[in-house]
């Protein structure tokens, strides 16, 4: 790591403190960076770098609400907007219990890189809450996310900044937050993707990351004159990301072996076709239960409860040819990346944001598996949400068949694009380093060429 990597980190992590998810997003995008540095000393003098991993706003707020009973909860809610270099910022809102300011910062860090990848102009943000939407009724959904846009909607607007969803914010989320941007500023606009069809919505956006992540895969096979069928692939998550990368990897001919949630993983050898994944969808989406109901439907299938004394997870201890993980961060460490490897995965395609500890992308990168990392391989969604912000201003809707094809597009675009900086900053085939660094000069010229703001 060159000195002035490493000067740089020292002074993120003094004034970063207790924020390890966010520490650790930096770290990597700078050693990438260290490449890209030495040909262009502009950056360093104009403080690129200094600039890039301060967030332009911080807005952190109370979130009080009532629950069925009459009580009062109170709840943090957060917006980062991190970079507006080159758009509106954009990027999802989380509701769970684990969601900090570090955790935030690192996602909407990520999403500044992410966005700039998809070609589309769109900046980096991300928010949330530590509510826990889990055992909750609707009314009770309904009151909080109220609560939650009354204050968030002065921050926010479809020239300003465009959030999204994300873990524990899916449809019923999006429509209640949407009713009340609306009822309290008097105005019907784009400033939500993920909508229903029926009021703005875009086809093809719930099923766009994790169809992004298999296009990803699709294109980093077709590099090396291979496809995804006949492949045995492990999927982790249950969500919506884990269940469309599972009905696009059936589509293209592979076979999912597994899904998980927190309580625990399902390994079904036979293979999760459309019947299947038809249950875990009712289970998950409609029914909003537990993973371990699968087994009691298909024999044959396996549960393995979460056990964290084992310090691997025994999901990536399974033989296959394709990893998809799509639960959440930092899921994989060093010896689960090292038993993928064992195992025989030659492919790992992020569909969560960074999933894999920096300890497990080293296992990857020295055995020259193909890997797409997260900012690169499930940037499907937000270019999916972003077709969503153009149909809103346009006041159009296209056909299932447009969008899947413009995803489709944007996926090999993402690949070519971080293939090439990886080979012209002298690391073929890495494209953690090419995802870094492409998505990187995009936002570093546009923030040069709008002075020191």
């Amino acid at each position: 790591m060159s000195e002035f990597v490493k000067s740089f980190m020292g002074a993120v992590e003094a004034r970063n403190p207790a924020e390890p998810e966010f520490l650790q997003a930096v770290r990597e995008v700078v050693e990438s960076l260290s490449l890209v540095l030495d040909k262009h000393p502009e950056y360093q003098s104009a403080r690129i770098l200094e600039r890039i991993v301060e967030p332009e706003r911080v807005i952190m707020f109370r979130v009080p609400w009532l629950d069925d009973r009459g009580q009062v909860h109170v709840n943090r809610g957060f917006r980062i907007e991190m970079n507006s270099a080159i758009g509106p910022y954009k990027g999802g809102l989380r509701f769970h219990p684990s969601v900090n300011l570090g955790i935030l910062k690192f996602l909407a860090f990520e999403q500044v890189f992410k966005n700039s990848l998809t070609t589309l102009p769109m900046g980096g943000g991300k928010g949330g809450s530590d509510f826990d939407p889990k055992g909750k009724s609707d009314n009770e959904v309904m009151r909080f996310c109220q609560s939650f846009m009354t204050e968030l909607q002065r921050h926010i607007g479809p020239n300003t900044d465009v959030p999204a969803g994300d873990i524990g914010v899916g449809g019923r989320e999006i429509g209640f937050l949407f009713g009340q941007y609306k009822r309290v500023r008097n105005e019907f606009t784009g400033v939500l993707t993920g909508k229903a069809l029926n009021w703005g919505g875009s086809l093809i956006r719930p099923e766009a990351t994790g169809y992004g992540a298999v296009y990803f895969a699709a294109e980093m096979l077709g590099a090396k004159g291979d496809s995804l069928a006949g492949k045995s692939c492990l999927v982790s998550g249950s969500g919506n990301v884990a269940q469309y990368t599972i009905e696009k990897i059936n589509e293209l001919g592979g076979k999912a072996l597994t899904l998980s949630d927190s309580g625990g993983m399902v390994h079904d050898p036979a293979g999760i076709d459309a019947d299947k994944l038809a249950f875990v969808m009712d289970l998950k989406n409609v029914r909003r239960g537990r993973i371990s109901e699968y087994v009691d439907k298909f024999k044959g299938s396996t549960y393995t409860a979460v056990d964290a004394a084992l310090g691997y997870n025994p999901l990536w201890d399974i033989k296959a040819d394709c990893a998809f993980p799509s639960a959440t961060q930092n899921e994989i460490n060093g010896k689960d990346a090292k038993n993928l490897i064992k195992n025989g995965v030659k492919l790992v395609s992020e569909g969560a944001n960074m999933p894999t500890t920096p300890d497990g992308v080293d296992v990857y990168l020295a055995a020259k598996i193909m890997y797409g990392p997260g900012k690169a391989a499930n940037a499907g969604g937000v270019a999916v949400s972003g077709l969503e912000m153009s149909q809103n201003s346009m006041r159009i809707g296209w056909s299932r068949e447009e969008v899947d094809n413009r995803l489709k597009g944007i996926m090999k675009s993402i690949h070519t694009t971080c293939a090439q900086a990886a080979e012209t900053y002298g690391t073929p085939g890495n494209l953690v380093n090419g995802a870094n660094i492409a998505g990187f000069l995009k936002v570093a010229n546009s923030m040069l060429d709008q002075g020191v703001v």
